[in-house]
């Protein structure tokens, strides 16, 4: 059992807390993403190079995906359970976008099941299945290459990765685990590994559609139902990367920079989904992802978005902007901070 200690407070200063990945370090750190709140509450060792988490909030468990296994987290002890070896394990364990080892990561609504992607050297990667009433992995799905994303529809019936470097997203209905693959390619497939035209992450909507970004030039609404998909324009000209969607329908997406053909510096693009009006708010640092957060102190919409950019200008930290007022803040978090969840309802006690 690994237990860490941090902060004085237990609590973030608006009854949020945030549960983020260290990519470039072994943690997975609660953080007060609050303005003039504590920043970091408390640290917990996952791993080396965590990439995702995935909560469960009845049973207060998260679950990492590390390069060197799935660690299962007690969110209310603040202590790591288990480190559980994936079935295809790395030879070796390093940091980095193109590192082996777990990458995205949802659960079961039932707390059951978690699905994890698994970055395989060499050959296209897998998601392997983790039963977490035994705490074993028992089963392994082929996918494509280095699933950045993993996400599940709102029925929960179903689970999507979206291979960033085989431009395909492979659909896995649960009741009898067939996988379905789709190329989502809407420019091509020219440049193969090289190419920057490609899939990073996914935001899933109510409705079950996948909605994801390509270098602020085209979204691609994907539909698991058919498996097709439809190309709308957009405006950021920026490589960009991580997605999330707001509960009045916008959707959120982050660029790094100009890479990849993109001319434009790091953004937030804000996009009304009824209209497809967007707001590119330029940023002076890059970023990875995004989600919304609703602050219970003035019941405003703000995107946090996760320093640890995975491709140009990582740094230690979070930006948190004001969806209405477009001001911003940072609140520091070591580690390059990749990819975080809400807990909305998980308490979390003090440090033993």
């Amino acid at each position: 059992m690994v237990v860490t200690k941090q902060a004085t407070s237990t609590v973030g200063r608006d009854g949020a807390i945030l549960a983020v990945t260290e990519g470039w370090s072994n943690g997975l750190a609660l953080v007060d993403p609050s303005e003039g709140g504590v920043g970091v509450i408390a640290r917990i060792e996952v791993g080396i190079a965590p990439w995702a988490v995935a909560v469960h909030e009845p049973s207060g468990r998260a679950y990492v995906s590390t390069a060197e296994g799935l660690a299962v987290v007690d969110l209310d002890g603040r202590a790591r359970i288990a480190l559980v070896p994936f079935l295809d394990q790395a030879e070796r364990f390093e940091y980095g976008e193109e590192r082996p080892g777990g990458t995205g990561v949802v659960v079961t609504p039932d707390g059951l099941t978690v699905y994890v992607g698994v970055s395989r050297e060499g050959r296209e990667s897998s998601v392997e299945v983790f039963d977490t009433s035994s705490g074993v992995f028992v089963r392994s799905l082929d996918v494509g290459l280095r699933p950045f994303d993993v996400q599940i529809s709102p029925s929960g019936h179903e689970v999507y990765t979206i291979d960033h470097d085989s431009f395909t997203v492979h659909t896995i209905r649960l009741a009898d685990h067939e996988v379905v693959r789709a190329v989502v390619a809407p420019y091509g497939v020219e440049g193969g590994l090289l190419s920057h035209q490609k899939p990073h992450y996914a935001a899933v909507s109510a409705d079950g559609r996948l909605y994801m970004p390509y270098q602020g030039k085209g979204l691609v609404i994907f539909d698991p139902a058919t498996q097709e998909y439809e190309t709308r324009e957009m405006t950021g000209d920026t490589h960009q990367h991580g997605v999330g969607l707001t509960v009045d329908g916008r959707l959120l997406v982050v660029g790094v920079g100009a890479v990849g053909g993109a001319t434009c510096g790091p953004s937030l693009t804000i996009r009304d989904l009824a209209n497809d009006r967007e707001t590119v708010l330029p940023l002076e640092k890059g970023h990875e992802n995004v989600i919304e957060w609703l602050s219970p102190a003035d019941g405003r919409s703000k995107a946090i978005m996760m320093g640890g950019s995975t491709s140009r200008g990582p740094w230690d930290g979070l930006t948190i902007v004001d969806l209405e007022t477009l001001e911003r803040y940072e609140v520091e978090v070591a580690g390059r901070p990749q990819m975080g969840v809400l807990l909305a309802g998980t308490s979390v006690a003090p440090s033993s």
